[in-house]
């Protein structure tokens, strides 16, 4: 992000620029940061967009290699084609993009060892964007109400971000939300939180996960029943319950071995802000636990998978087993 911003503030362009990762509205602000000033707000006759598999390339070399109309500038915009990690004819075409030529592509998942990746390296820029930490984060969305004249404590910022998530799209919309429903109060509350504000999926499983090592069996159900309520499938619940125990085994396993924050985040696929939660949570089971939970994770999804169990029946039976008061999660 430095070498974008850097670059457009001198107003001078690489032939190529790469934007990966998970976080939408990063790689879509800055896409359009670029867009806008290689070309200016608006502008179609010198800009041209693809997006999706199955791109043909030769009209696209055709359109690269074509000379801006009364314009500095010919942008072009590639969204997630499957060029960095799979073999793709335009990494040749890489060196002799014509100066006048500017490439942007955004992906969401990159091969660093791809030819196309290696060849926008060698002539442009490569940015990851994954979403911020903690810290960034909670600056952000205070700047963002702060333009609306509004304010939040910490206490309840934290709030915030552990119901709805750390998705900044998302964040966007909730926080546009709560200034409309303040209307002219200056503080944002919990109650506003609570009032407007989706509790997102993924942390309805993490509170579930919270009850379940607590032992708090009832609520754990409840919450289970609440996304039941909500239409979720059953096997979707499942399916982020083991991706939760398994996430949780990873972290667990990466801070016994001294990695830094950073590293636990992209090595478990969590945003850097989730990383403390996750850190949080593991003091709550053991790693021999962990790993027992998601075999049977895996095992309850086989049965139902061959018949041998209903789908609802075979995630509560886990719910039970994990939050009964028998069953010892920190056992050593």
């Amino acid at each position: 992000m430095k070498f974008i911003k850097e670059d457009i503030k001198l107003n001078q362009f690489k032939p190529a620029y790469l934007i990966y990762g998970s976080e939408i509205y990063l790689k879509n602000l800055y896409k359009n940061k670029l867009k806008a000033a290689m070309v200016g707000e608006g502008e179609s006759m010198n800009y041209s967009h693809f997006d999706g598999k199955g791109i043909d390339v030769p009209e696209v070399i055709g359109i690269a290699n074509t000379l801006p109309f009364f314009a500095d500038r010919r942008v072009v915009v590639i969204e997630n084609s499957g060029f960095f990690k799979n073999a793709s004819d335009l990494a040749d075409y890489m060196k002799n993009i014509p100066e006048t030529t500017h490439f942007i592509f955004v992906e969401e998942e990159v091969d660093k060892r791809n030819r196309m990746y290696k060849a926008v390296k060698d002539v442009g820029r490569i940015s990851e964007m994954n979403g911020m930490d903690e810290a960034n984060l909670k600056l952000w969305v205070a700047s963002l109400l702060s333009k609306d004249n509004k304010k939040i404590t910490e206490r309840t910022l934290m709030y915030f971000l552990n119901k709805t998530g750390s998705d900044m799209e998302n964040l966007q919309t909730e926080i546009e939300k709560l200034v409309c429903y303040a209307m002219d109060r200056d503080v944002i509350t919990e109650v506003d939180i609570d009032a407007v504000c989706t509790t997102q999926l993924e942390n309805k499983i993490f509170q579930m996960i919270d009850a379940i090592a607590s032992k708090r069996q009832e609520q754990a159900l409840a919450l289970y029943y609440d996304l039941l309520s909500l239409k979720e499938k059953p096997m979707s619940i499942l399916f982020l319950i083991t991706r939760h125990f398994n996430i949780l085994l990873q972290i667990k396993e990466m801070k016994r071995l001294g990695m830094a924050s950073s590293a636990m985040s992209q090595k478990a696929g969590v945003p850097p802000f989730a990383v403390n939660k996750y850190l949080t949570q593991t003091n709550n089971f053991t790693i021999e636990i962990l790993k027992e939970a998601v075999t049977y994770c895996t095992d309850i999804e086989e049965m139902i998978k061959t018949g041998r169990l209903i789908d609802k029946i075979g995630v509560e039976l886990l719910i039970v087993k994990y939050s009964s008061k028998g069953d010892v999660s920190k056992r050593s």
